[in-house]
């Protein structure tokens, strides 16, 4: 019966390594097509969020804690991404008006 629970265990990985490996392939295809600047943005936006949703949930095994772990863990990260983009993003954004 162990055998069958470990089995399991390592095909959900495999599963969630072939969903990583489909959405990085997606994000190479969406700069490969010349997407338009802000749509190019938006989408590899959405699919780094995916990605670190199910790095989150199944690679740090935050899927099988309570609630508030997981909100004790992605909170702060969370406020910390706003922080950090608050202390570079108007750098990064300077790019744009040199233009």
């Amino acid at each position: 019966m162990t055998e069958d629970v470990q089995s399991d265990g390592y095909r959900v990985y495999g599963v969630v390594w072939f969903w990583l490996l489909v959405i990085t392939l997606l994000e190479l295809g969406a700069v490969l097509v010349h997407l338009p600047h802000t749509l190019l943005v938006i989408s590899l936006l959405i699919m780094a969020l995916m990605k670190a949703a199910l790095i989150i949930a199944y690679f740090m095994h935050l899927r099988y804690e309570k609630l508030s772990l997981a909100y004790a863990v992605v909170t702060p990260m969370f406020f910390l991404a706003i922080v950090l983009f608050a202390f570079l993003g108007p750098d990064a954004l300077s790019v744009l008006h040199r233009r």
